[in-house]
């Protein structure tokens, strides 16, 4: 997965005379970044991770990096932040139909609480679609992602207000996962992927939070043609977290197709 091309250009750093890395990523705006790299060994396809399929060659290695490019969440412009004030987009792929705006408008309250449950883990999701669908009622709309992030802090206890991570971060992060159909993707690709792998290939994933991770776990454990590599994932160290704040959830698993 390509984002701002900071993992190709450190594999391609490594990569034999005679390698080839094919770099892809869902975000069309990701194609500018990928013409900077001029190097004969390097591809680029504006694709899905889901639809590796479509690349139509077996692979020696496999390395997702599953979460959002800083490119993404740096522009307000694409609603994935409430650090900065934009507009309830949340869209990878700009070409896609639905946003976040449309589904906090589109589902009931019980199924937007459902949603931001599942999706987020976040234990007072009831009381957070109660209070967007009441302002949805009153208002007809939230202003961006300040006002939106803004009415769910409002729904939690003031001590768990101010801590470090912003008591929207779990619905927002709920919202984008259903937005982009994330979880549906990585199981299409956790499924297909070893299909593509040559015997003895390594598949190596890099996750942010507990659901991804979860399913990343239970699919490197559990399907046979997988020899898990990690019982346990590699996190950042200390260091790298210093130099890279973004970098703290980060967990890798890795596995390797049997001969």
């Amino acid at each position: 997965t390509f984002g701002l091309g900071g993992h190709s250009k450190e594999i391609l750093e490594n990569l034999n005379d005679d390698g080839r890395l094919i770099a892809i990523d869902r975000d069309k705006e990701t194609a500018l970044y990928s013409k900077k790299i001029k190097d004969k060994r390097f591809h680029f396809k504006n694709l899905n991770f889901s639809e590796i399929e479509s690349l139509n060659t077996r692979l020696d290695g496999i390395f997702f990096d599953l979460g959002n490019s800083s490119m993404q969440l740096d522009d307000p412009d694409r609603g994935f932040s409430f650090q900065k004030d934009g507009p309830l987009d949340m869209r990878m792929n700009p070409s896609i139909k639905i946003s976040a705006e449309k589904i906090i408008k589109d589902l009931n309250e019980e199924d937007l609480a459902n949603l931001i449950y599942k999706y987020g883990d976040e234990r007072y999701s009831r009381k957070i679609a109660k209070k967007i669908k009441k302002h949805l009622y009153e208002k007809g709309n939230f202003s961006g992602t300040k006002e939106l992030a803004y009415s769910i802090a409002g729904c939690f206890p003031p001590k768990l207000r101010y801590r470090k991570i912003h008591p929207a971060t779990r619905t927002f992060q709920a919202l984008r996962i259903a937005v982009n159909r994330e979880l549906e993707c990585l199981q299409r690709f956790l499924e297909i992927s070893p299909s593509w792998l040559l015997p003895g290939g390594i598949i190596s994933i890099i996750s942010f939070h507990s659901i991804e991770d979860r399913e990343v776990k239970n699919k490197f454990k559990n399907d046979k043609r997988l020899i898990n590599l990690t019982k346990k994932p590699i996190t950042p160290s200390n260091q790298e977290i210093e130099i890279n704040k973004r970098s703290r959830s980060a967990k890798l698993r890795i596995a390797k197709l049997h001969y």
